[in-house]
């Protein structure tokens, strides 16, 4: 196939032209028709679309006066506090993320014997690549992105299940499992065939072993001799917990409600969201942060230099910097405002691994960033609440001191993600409500019909 038709040529220049000029709304309209762009309010809250139990994020209280008011922000995962749920599996020295799976997808938080029975199916199910997948589907045709392998993967899965269809709840919750405890080998060996095929690197596929935790088994299979840390894999683990879920108005989260909505099969459901995670607006943020900090170590050259920090996060939101796209990545979030309780969690464990890293020099820049960012934003925007960093800002910093790859930022949130997608669709499932459909509103007038010989 000739590559040009995978090229922008003069013809469609031509058509851009004239589909610009003919899609452009005048923003005033938004205002006047009290349209909430992206679903949330002036004051960055969404609009309630939903109920749901899964989770619960809370970043304002009500004041005496009934007006609501900023503070630290809370993450609940059906009830329980992440916080203290982290406190729980770390104190008691053991992995997290499939006890949070089991909380978030059936409501309740598992015994010993339940965790055990739990971990012991997703070691089945780890196990159920169909023969030969990762030769004819994986390996063949690899992409730039894993994210778009990911997706390709999860839709192939669908020719293999001849109960692929059928959504009812036992059978949703069987693939929900399946997708969950393959989501590792779908990113990892999509990424080893990437560095392979196109980098020219050596090739190692290793099989995922029973006896190991999720986190365990990412850096057992990425690794080519599967060697990792005991702080690795716990600061890992803590991540994935911590990325597991976060509402049902994010981004990803909603597309699953709406699409599940329709009725269609889990396959599809999980596709869709993927697309969306893939977003840099949504997944990709942390990857972001990484470039930005590489562009601030490249550009001040006293890391100590509160001044000299200050100057530059100034010209980033002057679009003098970076990307100049007037942001600082990694400060803020559509939701929380004083603070984000899961970049609270990771930052103490983030200090412990750049220590063991050898990386505290980094470590003491980035939290000079925290500190200073909130300062430099309120005194150069108006905001509506305060701001904060937020996860992103520290798991690019923790993926990065794991030597894991910047092509597997997004698929490991999306190992994660999995379980809250999986976790909402049930939800949607059993309460059965009428598909999603929103309403748009038209603001073009009517035309008469102009005869072809008279255009």
């Amino acid at each position: 196939m000739s590559k040009k038709l995978y090229e922008v040529t003069p013809d469609i220049l031509a058509l851009t032209d004239i589909c610009q000029k003919n899609n452009q709304i005048d923003a005033s309209l938004y205002q006047k028709y009290q349209v909430n762009r992206g679903l949330r309010d002036v004051n960055g809250r969404g609009v309630l679309t939903g109920l749901t139990e899964v989770s619960e994020i809370r970043s304002s209280i009500t004041g005496p006066a009934g007006e609501s008011l900023p503070c630290e922000g809370k993450l609940f995962y059906r009830g329980y506090d992440v916080e203290q749920l982290v406190d729980g599996f770390i104190s008691e020295e053991r992995f997290g993320f499939e006890e949070a799976t089991y909380l978030l997808l059936l409501g309740e938080l598992p015994d010993k014997d339940a965790l055990k029975n739990f971990r012991h199916l997703l070691a089945n199910y780890r196990a159920s690549l169909p023969t030969h997948f990762v030769r004819d589907i994986i390996l063949k045709a690899p992409s730039v992105d894993m994210m778009n392998t990911l997706a390709r993967s999860v839709l192939t899965l669908y020719s293999y299940d001849e109960h692929a269809d059928d959504i009812s709840i036992p059978n949703v919750l069987r693939q929900s499992l399946q997708l969950i405890a393959l989501f590792p080998m779908l990113a990892v060996y999509g990424y080893q065939a990437y560095r392979h095929y196109h980098d020219g690197q050596s090739l190692f596929i290793h099989r995922p072993q029973r006896k190991l935790s999720t986190s365990e088994n990412i850096l057992h299979l990425l690794r080519p001799d599967s060697a990792y840390t005991k702080l690795e894999a716990r600061i890992l683990d803590l991540a994935l917990v911590l990325h597991a879920e976060h509402g049902g108005g994010n981004n990803s989260t909603f597309t699953t409600h709406v699409v599940s909505s329709s009725g269609t099969d889990t396959y599809s459901s999980v596709a869709a969201s993927l697309g969306s995670l893939k977003g840099p607006k949504h997944g990709g943020a942390n990857i972001k942060v990484m470039q930005m900090f590489d562009d601030l170590k490249a550009n001040v050259s006293d890391w100590g230099d509160d001044d000299e920090i200050r100057a530059y996060l100034t010209r980033l939101l002057h679009k003098d910097a970076f990307d100049k796209a007037g942001l600082i990545y990694g400060i803020g979030h559509a939701v929380y405002s004083l603070s984000d309780p899961r970049a609270n969690v990771l930052k103490d464990y983030t200090r412990a691994l750049s220590e063991e890293k050898g990386l505290s020099r980094e470590f003491a820049l980035y939290s000079a960033v925290e500190r200073l960012a909130p300062e430099i934003i309120a005194k150069e925007r108006k905001i509506y609440k305060g701001v904060s960093c937020n996860i992103d800002f520290y798991s690019g910093f923790v993926y990065h001191m794991l030597n894991l790859p910047l092509e597997l930022y997004t698929p490991i949130f999306a190992i994660a993600r999995i379980a809250g997608w999986s976790a909402h669709r049930i939800e949607e499932l059993i309460n059965a409500g009428k598909i999603i459909r929103p309403a748009y509103r038209s603001v073009a007038g009517e035309r008469p019909y102009i005869p072809m010989n008279e255009r």
